[in-house]
C-alpha cells in the first residue's frame, strides 16, 4: 500500500510536468500508442484469454454475470476499435492554454480565462479492459496524470495493456510516472482517501460499485450510478421507425449502460405497436417485464408480470419492463421519477412534443427518434470517452476531454496596485472584452 501512495505521489508530481507537453509531443506519444496495440496483438488476446477463462468458471459458479463476461472479453476487432479511438484523439483540437475569454480591466491591464489540466485523475473501473486506452489517450492529450484500477477479473488484459502503453509513451519521450496502476483490492481504500493528490474520481461500472465509489470518498466524483434509458413511443409516432429505434436500443449491445431498460407506450397505438414489437423482442430472445395493460394485448406472447421495482432496474442483459401511458406529460413525469437521468428517448412526428419531451425530461442526454445507443464519446465525436456523466456540475453526459480540464485566470500587467482603484480619486475599471489570445 505504501508503494502506491508514493506512485500516486510522484503521479502528482508528473502531472505539473505532463501539463507543459506541447501539442506534438503528446500526439507523438499517441501514435506511438497506437503502433504498439497493433504490434502487440497477440500478447493483449493472449492476456484476455486467461481472464476469460477464469471469468466463464465464475459464471458457472454463479459468482459473475454474463454482462460482465461480455464487458470482459477483447477481440482483434475490439483492439482495431481501440487504435481508432486513439488515431481519434490524435486529431482533436488541444484545449490545453486555449483562451476562453479576455477582459481589458485596465489600460495594460488584462485578464485572460485559459484552459488547463485537472491534475490527477482516478479510474476505478470493472471488467472493461478497453477503459484503459481510452481513458490514457483522453488524459494524455489533455495534458493530465491518470491512476487506474481495474476488476481482478480482468487483471491480465488490463496489466498487458497498461504495460504497453506506457512503455510507448516512454519510448516517445513522456514520463510514464504520470501513469499508475493498481493491481490489489486494498488499492482501492487507498485511492479513496487520497483526495490531497487525486483531483478527480472517474468510476466505471454497475450502479452498486458506482454508488460505492460516491459514498466513500471526499475526492469529487465524475460519473452515474445507473442507467436506467427509456423509450416512449408516442401516440404520433412512425410505427416502423418506432419498432427499428426500440430493437436497437435494446439488442445491438444489451450489456452497456445506453441500453434501454424501460419501454413506454401510447395507449392510442399500443395495439397497433405492441405486438410487432414483441414478435422482434420474442426473435432476438428478449424477456418483456409488463404492465396489466400491456400483460393483456400481449395475452399471445410469452411476458413476465412486471413488479414495482422493475421500473428502477437497469438490467444490463436481455430484459424490459413496458408499460402503457395516456400521454406525454405522464411518459415525462415518469422518466423523471424512475429515470437515471442518462439518455431518453422520444419517437414521434409531432414537433409541440418533441419540444416539450427535449426542454422538460431532465437527462443528460434526450434523444428524439433516434437509438440510445448512439450515448457514446465516439459517436459524438469526441474521439472516446472518460465516462458517462449525470451530474449537473463540470460536465455532463458522454464526457471527452472537455471533462478533464478546467481554467485559470492568467492577470498580465504593468506595475498596476490595488492601491490606486481604491478611495476618493480611485482609478476606474473599464472591463472591457477584448478579442485576443493570450501570448507573451
Amino acid at each position: 500500500m505504501t508503494d502506491i501512495i508514493e506512485q500516486i505521489k510522484a503521479a502528482k508530481r508528473a502531472a505539473i510536468v505532463l501539463s507543459a507537453e506541447d501539442t506534438s509531443s503528446k500526439d507523438d506519444a499517441l501514435l506511438a500508442m497506437a503502433n504498439a496495440l497493433d504490434k502487440n496483438r497477440a500478447r493483449i488476446l493472449e492476456a484476455n484469454a486467461k481472464d476469460m477463462q477464469a471469468a466463464e468458471e465464475l459464471k458457472v459458479q454463479g459468482k459473475m454475470s454474463d454482462a460482465l463476461v461480455k464487458r470482459l472479453k477483447v477481440t482483434d476487432e475490439k483492439i482495431s476499435g481501440m487504435i481508432d479511438g486513439i488515431e481519434d484523439v490524435v486529431e482533436l483540437a488541444d484545449p490545453v492554454g486555449e483562451t476562453m475569454a479576455t477582459l481589458e480591466l485596465d489600460s495594460d491591464l488584462v485578464l485572460y480565462q485559459m484552459r488547463c489540466p485537472i491534475g490527477l485523475i482516478g479510474v476505478i473501473f470493472e471488467s472493461r479492459p478497453d477503459v484503459v486506452p481510452q481513458i490514457m489517450s483522453l488524459c494524455l492529450k489533455s495534458g493530465n496524470a491518470v491512476a487506474f484500477k481495474g476488476g481482478s477479473e480482468a487483471l491480465n488484459t488490463i496489466k498487458a495493456l497498461f504495460d504497453i502503453l506506457t512503455d510507448a509513451i516512454e519510448e516517445a519521450g513522456i514520463s510514464k510516472e504520470a501513469f499508475v496502476l493498481m493491481e490489489t483490492r486494498d488499492d482501492i481504500s487507498s485511492i479513496l482517501s487520497l483526495d490531497k493528490y487525486i483531483d478527480l474520481l472517474i468510476p466505471r461500472g454497475s450502479n452498486e460499485f458506482v454508488r460505492y465509489i460516491q459514498n466513500n470518498t471526499k475526492i469529487p466524483v465524475l460519473g452515474h450510478a445507473a442507467g436506467i434509458c427509456h423509450i416512449y413511443v408516442d401516440s404520433d409516432a412512425d410505427i416502423d421507425l418506432a419498432l427499428d429505434v426500440t430493437l436497437d436500443s435494446k439488442i445491438q449491445y444489451p450489456a452497456v449502460c445506453n441500453a434501454v431498460e424501460t419501454l413506454l407506450v401510447n395507449r392510442s397505438v399500443a395495439e397497433d405497436f405492441l405486438p410487432e414489437m414483441a414478435e422482434d423482442f420474442a426473435e432476438a430472445g428478449v424477456e418483456m417485464r409488463a404492465d396489466p395493460d400491456v400483460k393483456e394485448i400481449l395475452s399471445d406472447f410469452s411476458t413476465v408480470p412486471a413488479k414495482e421495482s422493475d421500473w428502477d432496474s437497469e438490467y444490463n442483459d436481455l430484459i424490459i419492463s413496458i408499460k402503457m401511458v395516456d400521454s406525454v406529460d405522464e411518459a415525462i413525469d415518469f422518466i423523471n421519477t424512475h429515470g437515471s437521468h442518462h439518455t431518453d428517448a422520444i419517437i414521434t412526428e409531432d414537433k409541440v412534443k418533441q419540444l416539450q419531451f427535449t426542454k422538460l425530461v431532465d437527462s443528460a442526454d434526450v434523444f428524439i427518434n433516434a437509438s440510445t445507443r448512439f450515448a457514446d464519446g465516439y459517436r459524438f465525436g469526441k474521439g472516446a470517452e472518460v465516462g458517462i456523466s449525470t451530474n449537473k456540475i463540470h460536465a455532463r453526459g458522454p464526457v471527452g476531454m472537455e471533462g478533464l480540464v478546467i481554467y485559470k485566470y492568467v492577470l498580465v500587467g504593468k506595475g498596476q496596485m490595488v492601491k490606486d482603484y481604491v478611495g476618493n480619486d480611485a482609478k476606474k475599471f473599464t472591463h472591457t472584452p477584448m478579442n485576443r489570445k493570450f501570448e507573451l
